[in-house]
C-alpha cells in the first residue's frame, strides 16, 4: 500500500526521497510528503506535503529548499485509510518532538485517540497515523528506544514506521509489524524503504528489517536491536536483477513491458527446476515428503494470485487425484477451516506481504498443517512464515495490474502438479517428461501471441465503449476468464464479469442484450462444442462476440465478430497464450480510454493491510 523511504547520509536527501517515492508509485497513493532536518546541527524538523502525484511534492520541495540541501529525511506516499485525501491527513505527521511516516493500520486508534484527547496537549485527529505519533511522543523523555517500545506495546494492528525526533538530528528510527521494510547501507549513507526498488540506484545489498526490532539509521551505520537491547544482525541479501528491470526500457508503460517479459520470466522460473527433463525442487530445499500422505490441499490467495490457484487446483487434481480447494485468503482466515498434519496449505502472493494471505499461512501453521509459499520476493513475510518456499523469478513487477507474476505462478503450479504425480507414483517419468517439454514449448507459443498486438488493439475499439463485458469459459478456460475479467475492470474501469459458460441459463443470459461484448474461450476439446453452443445462445441475443480457440478448429464465421486463434498446442498449456490475449485486451482498452495503465485509481500493488 503506502510507500516509505528514509535516508540519512552525505547526499541530497530531498532528491533521494523524491526519486525513491517515484520508484514506489506502483504501490498506489493519493498524496505525498517529506520531512527533513534543514540543518543536522539544529533541533528542528520541517514538513512539506501535497495531494496528487509525487511531482507535485517535488515542485514544492524545490520551491521551499533553494540552498543547503538536507542530509536526512523521510518520505511517504499515502493510500488513504483513515481520514480523507488532504494535505492535513498526508504523512509525515508530527506530535511534539516526534515526526513519523506509516504504512499499515492501527486498529485500536479510536481508543487511543480518546486517551490522547483526554490529555489537553493533544488535539483530535482524523488519522490513525497521527494518533501513533501522539502515543510515541507521550512516552518520549529523551530515550527514543523506550518511547517506541512502550508505544508499540499499546498499538494494535500493522505498521511500518520511520520516525525522527527533533532533538536527535541526522537520525531515523524504524520498526515494523506485519508491514514490509528493507534496509541498506552504502558509502553514501543509510536507507530504509518499503521495497528495494527505492534503493537499487545506490546498492544491491539489502536486508529485511526483522519484525518488532528497532533500527537506528545514521549516515555511517544501521544499528538494530530487540526490545531488550540485544543487537540483531540481519541476513544480507543480494538483488539479482539489474536496475534496468525496474525501468520502462523504451516501452510506453510498465504493464506493456511486463507482458513482453513473460517468456523470459517463465524460463527463469522453470529452467532451474528441471533435472533430466523432470521437475525437481531439490535446490529450493523442498523435500518430496511434503507431497506424500496428503488428504487434501488448500490454496489460499487474493486477486490474480487466486486465479493462478484456480488453475493450480485443476492441474493438481488432474495429476494426483487429491482434493484441492481454493480459498480467498480473507475468507479462509475467518472461516474456522478444517486443517491437520495431512493438509498442505499453499499460499500464493507476488509480494509475499499480502496481509490476509500472511494471516492464513500463520493460521495453517498453528493447526499443524504443512505450508508452502509461492512468492516473488525473497525474504518476504509469507516466505519467512512458511515451512517451504518456491520463489518465482519474475523480477520486479511495477505495474499494479499483474501480468508476468501471474504466468510464473501458473508455471509453478504446473511443476507442483507434475512433481506430486512423480512422487506419488501416479505417472511415469516418460509421461511427465513429455509434459515438461510441452510446458517449455509454451514459451515459444507465447512469443507468437505477443506478435498479435495490432489485431488485439483493433478489437478494443468496440470494447472501450461498453458499459458491461462478459467472459465465458469452462474448466481451464473459466479460470482464465476470471483473470481476464479482473484485468479488464481494474485498469479500464469497465464493469466485467466472468461466468462458467454452463451457468448462462441459470440467470446470466438475462444480461445479454444487443452489442454487449462477450469474450468466450473455447480451447478445451472435451467441452468445445458445449462452449460453442453457449456462444450461439449469446450471439442469437445480439452479443458482440470475441471467440478464442486453438488452431485447427473449424469455426463458423457467423458465430463471432472476431476470432482469435491460438497456436497449435496441447490444450493443457493454452492458459499461457490466453493470458497474453486477456492482458492485451485490457491494456489496449485502457489505452484507448486514455487511462493511467500502470497506476489505476484506488488500487495498490501490494495489499499489506486488511
Amino acid at each position: 500500500m503506502c510507500g516509505i523511504i528514509g535516508y540519512t547520509g552525505i547526499l541530497n536527501a530531498g532528491q533521494i526521497i523524491i526519486d525513491g517515492l517515484m520508484s514506489l508509485e506502483y504501490r498506489g497513493y493519493d498524496s505525498a510528503g517529506f520531512a527533513y532536518f534543514p540543518d543536522n546541527n539544529t533541533d528542528k524538523i520541517e514538513v512539506i506535503k501535497s495531494t496528487g502525484k509525487v511531482c507535485n511534492l517535488e515542485n514544492k520541495i524545490h520551491e521551499n529548499i533553494k540552498e543547503n540541501h538536507p542530509l536526512c529525511g523521510i518520505g511517504h506516499t499515502r493510500w488513504a485509510t483513515h481520514g480523507g485525501v488532504s494535505e492535513t491527513n498526508s504523512h509525515p505527521h508530527s506530535s511534539g518532538k516526534v515526526t513519523l511516516i506509516h504504512n499499515g493500520i492501527i486498529e485500536n486508534y479510536q481508543e487511543l485517540a480518546n486517551k490522547m484527547a483526554a490529555k489537553s496537549k493533544y488535539p483530535v485527529s482524523q488519522t490513525d497515523t497521527e494518533i501513533a505519533a501522539m502515543v510515541i511522543d507521550s512516552y518520549y523523555n529523551g530515550d527514543p528506544y523506550e518511547a517506541i517500545k512502550n508505544a508499540c506495546n499499546e498499538l494494535d494492528g500493522s505498521y511500518a514506521f520511520c520516525i525522527m525526533f527533533s532533538d536527535i538530528p541526522g537520525c531515523i528510527f524504524s520498526i515494523r509489524k506485519n508491514s514490509p521494510l528493507v534496509g541498506a547501507v552504502c558509502d553514501e549513507g543509510s536507507f530504509v524503504a518499503s521495497d528495494v526498488v527505492a534503493v537499487i540506484d545506490y546498492t544491491k545489498e539489502y536486508f529485511i528489517l526483522p519484525e518488532m526490532t528497532i533500527a537506528k539509521l545514521t549516515k555511517d551505520s544501521f544499528e538494530i536491536c530487540d526490545f531488550d537491547g540485544n543487537e540483531i544482525i540481519p541476513e544480507i541479501m543480494h538483488i539479482n536483477w539489474d536496475i534496468a528491470a525496474a525501468k520502462k526500457g523504451g516501452y510506453d508503460h510498465f504493464m506493456l513491458k511486463e507482458i513482453h517479459e513473460q517468456p523470459e520470466a517463465l524460463l527463469k522460473t522453470i529452467a532451474p527446476r528441471i533435472v533430466n527433463n523432470l521437475p525437481d525442487f531439490s535446490n529450493d530445499g523442498v523435500d518430496d515428503s511434503l507431497f506424500t500422505g496428503l488428504s487434501r490441499i488448500v490454496i489460499v490467495a487474493c486477486g490474480t494470485a487466486m486465479h493462478a490457484g484456480m488453475l493450480g487446483k485443476i492441474m493438481i487434481e488432474k495429476y494426483t487425484r487429491i482434493p484441492v480447494s481454493v480459498d480467498i485468503a480473507s475468507e479462509f482466515r475467518y472461516a474456522d477451516p478444517i486443517l491437520d498434519e495431512n493438509t498442505l496449505v499453499i499460499a500464493i502472493s507476488q509480494s509475499g506481504e499480502t496481509a490476509d494471505t500472511l494471516a492464513a499461512i500463520k493460521l495453517a501453521k498453528n493447526a499443524n498443517a504443512r505450508t508452502l509459499a509461492v512468492v516473488n520476493v525473497k525474504g518476504s513475510a509469507i516466505a519467512r512464515e512458511s515451512e517451504y518456499v518456491l520463489y518465482t523469478h519474475a523480477g520486479p513487477e511495477i505495474s499494479v495490474a499483474s501480468t508476468k507474476a501471474y504466468t510464473v505462478q501458473l508455471a509453478i503450479m504446473y511443476l507442483i502438479a507434475y512433481r506430486m504425480a512423480l512422487v506419488n507414483k501416479l505417472a511415469d517419468e516418460s509421461v511427465i517428461s513429455l509434459k515438461i517439454s510441452g510446458l517449455l514449448d509454451s514459451m515459444d507459443k507465447m512469443k507468437k501471441m505477443l506478435e498479435m498486438d495490432e489485431e488485439l488493439y483493433l478489437i478494443t475499439s468496440k470494447i472501450k465503449k461498453a458499459d458491461n463485458i462478459f467472459y465465458l469459459g469452462r474448466g481451464i478456460d473459466y479460470a482464465i476468464a476470471c483473470e481476464g475479467s479482473l484485468k479488464l475492470k481494474e485498469i479500464s474501469y469497465i464493469h466485467s464479469e466472468a461466468y462458467a459458460a454452463g451457468e448462462l441459463k441459470h440467470g446470466t443470459i438475462s444480461l445479454i442484450v444487443d452489442n454487449v461484448p462477450v469474450i468466450a474461450f473455447a480451447t478445451q476439446d472435451n467441452v468445445y462444442q458445449k462452449v460453442i453452443s453457449n456462444v450461439v445462445e449469446v450471439r442469437s441475443r445480439g452479443a458482440y462476440v470475441i471467440l478464442v480457440t486453438k488452431a485447427g478448429k473449424h469455426v463458423d464465421t457467423t458465430l463471432c465478430d472476431h476470432h482469435i486463434v491460438l497456436p497449435r498446442m496441447d490444450e493443457e498449456y493454452t492458459p499461457f497464450c490466453t493470458a497474453v490475449v486477456l492482458q492485451y485486451l485490457a491494456y489496449y482498452t485502457a489505452i484507448r480510454k486514455d487511462l493511467n495503465v500502470d497506476q489505476p485509481r484506488n488500487l495498490a500493488k501490494s495489499v499489506t493491510v486488511e
